[in-house]
């Protein structure tokens, strides 16, 4: 029988995640682990011999810890796991084998810039040569990737890839302090590397302007030993842990919102990956992206620092990782959460019967269940010019902003009413079915949200959605007067 072994217990079955015991009962797969398995002993029972207690045992998903139900009958076909409740990695692993520590030299120069890491009974001289050793992929040289890229670069990881595709914009310096005035308009990716030869000239900077999608990211992350998610968008963060769960590689995930963020480790040690944790992200317009949102100066800054940190634990082998965990920041009230996140055997990737066996692009308004049916009424859309020249003419419109309060303050578009989109169902009778209405947002998403949640509502009257929102016609619009971006 198959038997899934899960988070640190694996340590003591030879680090195999999946192995073979015979037994038709728990009792006798248990005796047949132990007999396979004698270290595994002192970790699943204790001085009594009884089952520890941060350890359960289910059979098909359901729970059979109970001693009581050790000698229930089991089918040829039934999936076991043990499963510990206290999975925040395991420390005496490193991601740099002993072989590759053992190639590296620390040169006078190294002994000196790297003196504080030496001093360190965790890291010493074998950890700063795992370090140099170490082959990291950090995609995203925006507000997260500034601090994870210099910290690992001040840090000794020998080779950094620093993968990117957009240029460095004025409003990017607010939150990105990996880039300066001087790098406006330049690819991020530039940017950063320069920053990291400012930093220490002998590491190797490998620097990639390029959009991941599923024809490429195999390529990316090939050979590195360690991915470090920094990106900005749901499809990235999807295609990064499928290529890095398929291929055995981990994953640090962190995220920012406005003055919130999350920090966890993925495809680790028995850990889940993160569609166990969220199998689809929200639904396009759903909620606002932090571009849309923004964030404070500080928050990237503070969870940037966290995936550095966590990184460097899985390099050097050291401390209690975040496998099996999140770590929730609250930089507003100054609150911490440290949060379990199981493993999922139903997961599609990594559970106990995968469908996923390759990197797939994916449409992510499919992925999400929001792809248009044939049968499905059209949203009618009108460019910026069309909607310019109709409010030009005096044409019967209501334009309707269904932005945020905070995004209004920044810029209001002129005759607009305000009716965010979770009071629209209730407030359409002030909307008049024998105008047009146009609805408008940032960038074009939630416009269409809000028609098909009016449309749910019974709404009969038409409806336009401004394509590409209010960022795509703002030159036509707005002026400095009218509060210009």
């Amino acid at each position: 029988m198959k038997i899934y072994v899960s988070g640190a217990l694996k340590s003591f079955c030879s680090r195999n995640a999946e192995i073979e015991i015979q037994g038709n009962t728990i009792r006798e797969i248990l005796d047949g682990l132990v007999d396979e398995y004698p270290e595994s002993a002192k970790i699943v029972f204790d001085d009594e011999g009884k089952l520890r207690t941060f350890i359960r045992v289910y059979a098909d998903e359901e729970d059979k810890t109970d001693r009581a139900r050790w000698d229930d009958d089991l089918s040829s076909r039934s999936k076991v796991l043990f499963l510990p409740l206290i999975a925040g990695g395991s420390p005496a692993k490193s991601v740099i084998s002993d072989e590759r520590r053992k190639d590296q030299v620390l040169d006078d120069e190294e002994v000196e810039r790297f003196n504080n890491h030496l001093l360190l009974r965790e890291i010493g001289v074998k950890g700063q040569k795992r370090l140099k050793a170490a082959r990291v992929v950090v995609v995203g040289a925006g507000a997260l990737g500034s601090p994870v890229i210099q910290y690992l670069a001040a840090a000794g990881v020998g080779t950094l890839k620093i993968v990117d595709f957009d240029e460095v914009l004025l409003k990017n310096l607010q939150c990105q302090v990996i880039h300066g005035l001087r790098d406006v308009k330049r690819p991020k990716v530039a940017s950063a590397r320069d920053s990291v030869r400012n930093v220490n000239r002998k590491l190797n900077v490998v620097a990639e302007n390029v959009r991941l999608d599923a024809d490429n990211v195999g390529s990316v992350v090939e050979g590195y030993d360690l991915v470090v998610d920094c990106s900005d968008n749901y499809k990235t963060r999807y295609l990064l842990n499928d290529v890095c769960a398929l291929r055995g590689i981990p994953l640090v995930f962190g995220a920012i919102y406005q003055f919130e963020g999350l920090v966890t480790v993925l495809n680790y040690d028995g850990g889940p990956c993160l569609r166990c944790l969220f199998p689809n992200p929200p639904e396009p317009g759903l909620l606002p992206t932090c571009a849309e949102s923004g964030s404070a100066s500080p928050l990237p800054g503070i969870v940037g620092s966290v995936q550095a940190n966590e990184a460097l634990k899985l390099i050097v082998g050291i401390g209690e990782s975040l496998v099996g965990k999140i770590l929730q920041i609250d930089a507003l009230n100054l609150k911490f959460n440290l949060l379990n996140a199981a493993k999922n055997g139903d997961c599609p990737i990594c559970g106990f019967e995968p469908s996923i066996s390759e990197v797939e692009d994916f449409d992510y308004e499919e992925f999400c269940g929001l792809k248009q049916q044939e049968d499905e009424e059209p949203i009618d859309g009108i460019t910026p010019e069309e909607l310019a020249t109709r409010i030009e003419n005096g044409d019967p419109l209501t334009i309707v902003d269904v932005r945020e309060p905070h995004e209004r303050a920044i810029l209001r578009f002129p005759g607009a009413i305000a009716i965010p989109i979770g009071q629209l169902a209730r407030r359409q009778n002030e909307l008049s079915p024998d105008r047009d209405l146009v609805f408008v947002c940032r960038q074009g998403q939630r416009s269409v949200l809000a028609i098909n949640t009016l449309r749910e509502a019974g709404y009969q009257g038409p409806m336009l959605s401004l394509l590409g929102g209010i960022e795509a016609m703002k030159d036509l619009v707005f002026t400095n007067e009218g509060g210009m971006l």
